[in-house]
């Protein structure tokens, strides 16, 4: 199946960065936060609303709820900056047309992928460590504490559009979220074509959509 995040621990966690901690604890001794990371706690803090509203729980109300966290999603995140680095070197070789059809898939893609996890969120403690700011780049440096009591380190990579962070990329145990999907068009891309890939992104925008009105699946690979 495309697009597929590495299977290491806890790495499938990798979008929940956006909403997914019930204790929200500061690393003494680091200080005040800064912008950046107010910002981050902020859909944090959104997202938990949203996902403790007793008026929005259950499969009934999974459209209005899902509407919620997809604008939080939305605000808080540059898709169009972290498709253009997802696609690389192959980005310049894009038309108009082709890009902005390859930030709506790759959106979609990350949207649902954050939606699946977020709604399955158990619970976990996120750790604020540090805040590093350089121009009108910022990293968030945060550490997500498993029920078995591991330490997974999830870094946010924002630049300010504005007067706002937004994220562009989300660094899991070391791994880029950017790099390694571009690892994986790029690879589509060479043993195929561009054209390839938007068929294999589309298929699975497709298969989402059967899955959430409760049709099987297709086998897309």
């Amino acid at each position: 199946m495309i697009v597929k995040y590495s299977d290491t621990r806890c790495r499938w966690k990798a979008l929940v960065l956006a909403g997914a901690a019930v204790a929200v604890l500061w690393t003494p001794g680091l200080g005040l936060a800064g912008p950046a990371t107010d910002q981050v706690k902020g859909t944090f803090d959104q997202v938990l609303k949203i996902l403790a509203d007793p008026t929005l729980k259950g499969e009934q109300k999974t459209k209005a709820r899902r509407a919620k966290l997809h604008k939080t999603v939305m605000d808080q995140f540059d898709f169009s900056e972290m498709s253009k680095r997802s696609m690389g070197r192959d980005w310049s070789a894009r038309t108009p047309e082709e890009r902005a059809e390859f930030v709506r898939l790759f959106t979609d893609l990350l949207e649902r992928t954050y939606i699946d996890r977020v709604e399955g969120y158990s619970g976990e403690q996120i750790l604020y460590q540090e805040e590093t700011v350089d121009g009108s780049y910022s990293e968030v440096r945060t550490k997500i504490i498993t029920k078995r009591n591991q330490e997974v380190p999830i870094f946010y990579r924002l630049q300010k559009a504005d007067s706002r962070w937004e994220v562009y990329d989300i660094i899991i145990e070391g791994v880029s979220l950017v790099n390694n999907y571009r690892t994986q068009f790029s690879k589509i891309i060479r043993t195929s074509s561009y054209q390839d890939l938007v068929k294999k992104m589309q298929a699975k925008f497709e298969d989402e959509k059967r899955t959430e009105l409760g049709s099987p699946k297709s086998k897309v690979r």
